[in-house]
C-alpha cells in the first residue's frame, strides 16, 4: 500500500508532522523498490527521524515547503536509494568524527565521537540490511569486515 499525509501507517501517527512527511516519502520509495511494508515502515521511520535530527533548519524549511507525498507520486530516483539500502555499510573516520556510511553514498547517515558507538550502530544497520560491514582504522586502512548476509 502507498501512503499520503491523510492515510499512513498507525505507527507514524505520533511523529512530528515533518518527520511523518519524510517517513511517508521514504516508505513509498521503498515500496516502489520492492520492499515489503513490514520492512519499509520501520526503515523509513528511523531514517526520517535521523534526517530530522541531522538536518539544518534550512533543509527542514525547504522540505516543509515541498508538496506532500501523494499516493500516485513516482519515485524515479528510488533506484539509487534502493541500491544504497542494499549497499555494504562502512565505519570510517572523516572530518574528526567516526561515521556510518553506505558504500556509494555521498553523505554519512550518522556520526559519532567514538568508534565503539559507530560500530554498534553500523552493525545494527548491516544486520537489518543483510549486508557486510567494513570497519576502517582512523588512518583509512581496512581493519576488519563482517558479513551479515543470509
Amino acid at each position: 500500500m502507498v501512503w499520503d499525509m491523510n492515510d499512513y501507517p498507525s505507527t507514524m501517527k505520533n511523529l512530528d508532522s515533518l518527520v511523518r512527511k519524510k517517513a511517508i516519502d521514504i516508505a513509498n520509495a521503498l515500496l516502489q523498490d520492492g520492499y515489503p511494508e513490514g520492512r519499509a515502515i520501520p526503515i523509513a521511520t528511523k531514517q526520517a527521524q535521523q534526517w530530522y535530527n541531522n538536518a539544518s533548519s534550512e533543509e527542514k524549511t525547504a522540505f516543509r515547503q515541498e508538496k506532500p507525498p501523494q499516493k500516485n507520486d513516482s519515485h524515479a530516483g528510488s533506484k539509487r536509494s534502493g541500491k544504497l539500502l542494499d549497499a555494504d555499510v562502512k565505519v570510517n573516520y572523516s572530518d574528526k568524527q567516526w561515521q556510518v556510511i553506505s558504500k556509494g553514498a555521498k553523505k554519512a547517515s550518522e556520526t559519532y565521537d567514538t568508534k565503539e558507538k559507530e560500530i554498534e550502530r553500523a552493525k545494527y544497520i548491516a544486520q537489518n540490511k543483510e549486508t557486510s560491514l567494513e570497519i576502517y582504522k582512523e588512518n583509512g586502512d581496512l581493519q576488519e569486515t563482517r558479513d551479515f548476509s543470509k
